[in-house]
């Protein structure tokens, strides 16, 4: 019986350390989707300044859907998502931790001569009746739209919040964006163009972030924001991944959050 004990005994202990080698070796990977993620990255930063022992990366987007994914399957440990789960998600044993609001931002190229819309008149554009920026007093310059794919978290806000989304039909000479930053680098580099994503603070620089209805994306009453959440699998929860979910949670994560625009959540 003594035998035996021993050797249950020696086998945990073997197990634990395996699990430990596991953490070691593999880092911890944080994937998903694009919204928030120089936000992401700089509670990232924060959290490596404070765990060096712990190999942490937070990738380029691959959506929410590839988060959720790659959870599911054991691929990733941690990922990163900008939509609610889906009840049969949660019934698959994903668990959902809401980190922060994000507004939801139309932006544009500084070319447009536009800084601010009417949602009346954002409708009209992102439906192809409004062609060239003079019409709305802007440059004399053809609207480039860029949109994203309709599973997109900023659209799906967009339509359920934004007045005229709803029912909206976009122009069929609009270009899909098939990422945050895909968006965000087209508006920034193509003259006369109008997008949609995130609101971050780094929006504000080279781009021009536009009010809607008078209101700014940081306004109380702008009506459109996403919240970014962390989801792992039920019963995964290890020593690495319950440190950056604390950080993600902790006061100096809270307070960069507020500098990039957002709003932190409750614990």
């Amino acid at each position: 019986m003594r035998i035996f004990a021993l050797s249950l005994a020696l086998s945990l202990s073997f197990m634990v350390f395996q699990i430990e080698k596991v953490e070691a070796d593999s880092g911890l990977n944080v994937v998903g989707t694009g919204d928030g993620l120089e936000m992401l990255r700089e509670i990232g930063e924060g959290f490596s300044s404070q765990h060096p022992d712990i190999e942490l990366s937070i990738p380029p987007s691959i959506g929410s859907g590839g988060g959720i994914a790659a959870v599911s399957s054991g691929a990733e440990r941690l990922g990163r998502v900008a939509r609610p789960l889906k009840e049969s998600e949660v019934e698959f044993g994903l668990v959902y931790l809401p980190i922060a609001k994000i507004p939801s931002a139309i932006f544009a190229h500084p070319s447009t001569g536009i800084m601010a819309l009417s949602s009346e008149d954002l409708v009209k554009v992102y439906s192809g009746k409004i062609r060239n920026w003079s019409e709305l007093g802007g440059a004399d310059l053809r609207v480039k739209l860029v949109r994203r794919e309709d599973a997109d978290s900023t659209l799906q806000v967009l339509r359920a919040s934004m007045p005229g989304w709803n029912d909206l039909e976009f122009s069929p000479r609009s270009k899909t964006a098939v990422t945050t930053q895909d968006a965000i680098n087209t508006a920034r580099s193509v003259e006369g163009a109008i997008a949609f994503g995130p609101y971050s603070r780094t929006l504000e620089e080279g781009l021009s972030v536009l009010k809607i209805d008078g209101n700014h994306p940081t306004d109380d009453n702008y009506p459109s924001a996403v919240t970014l959440a962390l989801i792992y699998k039920d019963g995964t929860m290890d020593s690495q991944m319950e440190a950056f979910v604390d950080y993600s949670h902790s006061d100096k994560a809270r307070e960069l959050i507020e500098n990039f625009g957002g709003v932190p959540t409750t614990n």
